[in-house]
């Protein structure tokens, strides 16, 4: 945080940002919408509010494991085990990488300087393109949250097409390699002295017994209440988005989009979910309002594995920090894989 200016033209500016912060809030957007709802149909507010807390607190059991889980991971520092996946054979690294890549308690954000210290390190791009591929489409919350919004069907289906697709775009990515492709990934200038501040440490045990450490203890307690409020506000106004579309949107317009039997729809939903991806914690609630409008299975699939390999922070990352070879390799595999991941879940 700045330090607030002295003079008599910094507090405007300073509380004109922080208001404007604060209208751009998922709580914000979730009582805006609702206040809309209560003017211009205050007949059907009380079924948008019951459905939109009654769904919340289905979800919350959830909500409240994934927070306990993630906060001991980060307080633990288990995150260091990923880190020693990238040592040894590369095929191994690859398998590893597409493995650890659905369990580290990674967001899109903070996987962008681990990703950068260990190609700075010298990881083969195979395995970290394994484990980019991965990583953003499941991790312990998003697991949970998609059993308590779409089923566990549904949930281990994705934790499984995670591994599948890191795993295929790993072997790829080494097959290409093999033939001279991808010499030098990373950009010119990127090194670990401006990347890998905060990247893995080979070295590092994890602590299990947090507990026994004032300083890990804070920790976990930072990690719970931050988690807890981000997953809590982004899990509200997805409640309240999926009661809106239940409610409001016709059912045949959304069959008419991604309804239907057949490869069509899977592949209209891949394309509709790069652009239109929110975050893996917004996703499974809304996309459960979906299929009770009639989109299929396969459907919902490809929507959120286009949608979590192409979410903004993902590409960003991949975008800052490799050649545009890689950039482009990266999102055809991303997306030909929920194109594919949509088909195979629909079948099976």
């Amino acid at each position: 945080m700045a330090d607030i200016s002295q003079n008599s033209s910094g507090p405007a500016p300073k509380a004109s940002g922080v208001s404007l912060a604060w209208l751009k809030t998922p709580w914000t957007l979730s009582v805006l919408i609702l206040i809309a709802v209560a003017i211009l149909d205050p007949g059907n507010f009380q079924a948008v509010i019951s459905f939109a807390a009654g769904a919340l607190a289905h979800t919350g059991q959830y909500i409240l494991f994934a927070v306990l889980l993630l906060s001991y991971l980060k307080a633990t520092g288990a995150e260091t085990m990923v880190a020693r996946a990238f040592v040894g054979r590369e095929t191994r690294m690859i398998f590893l990488a597409a493995l650890f890549g659905g369990l580290a308690p990674f967001c899109s954000c903070e996987v962008i300087p681990f990703i950068a210290g260990l190609l700075a390190l010298g990881a083969p791009l195979s395995a970290v393109m394994a484990f980019w591929l991965a990583s953003p489409l499941i991790d312990p919350p998003t697991l949970l949250i998609t059993a308590g919004a779409l089923g566990w069907d549904f949930a281990i289906g994705k934790a499984v097409i995670a591994v599948a697709l890191g795993l295929f775009g790993g072997f790829f990515i080494k097959t290409l390699m093999g033939q001279g492709a991808f010499a030098n990934p990373l950009k010119q200038g990127k090194s670990c002295s401006s990347c890998c501040s905060a990247g893995p440490k080979l070295d590092d045990k994890p602590h299990w017994k947090f507990w026994q450490e004032p300083a890990r203890r804070l920790k976990f307690r930072e990690e719970f209440v931050s988690n807890g409020l981000f997953l809590l506000k982004w899990l509200a106004l997805a409640y309240v988005l999926e009661a809106i579309l239940v409610n409001y949107v016709p059912a045949d317009l959304i069959a008419q989009a991604v309804g239907g039997e057949g490869v069509l729809p899977i592949a209209v939903a891949a394309l509709v979910g790069m652009p239109a991806y929110l975050n893996s914690y917004v996703a499974p609630p809304l996309l459960a309002g979906l299929m009770e409008q009639g989109m299929t299975a396969g459907a919902a699939m490809s929507f959120m594995v286009a949608g979590a390999v192409s979410s903004i922070p993902a590409m960003a990352a991949v975008w800052s920090l490799v050649k545009p070879q890689v950039f482009a390799t990266y999102l055809g595999m991303g997306v030909s894989g929920a194109i594919v991941s949509g088909i195979l879940f629909q079948l099976i």
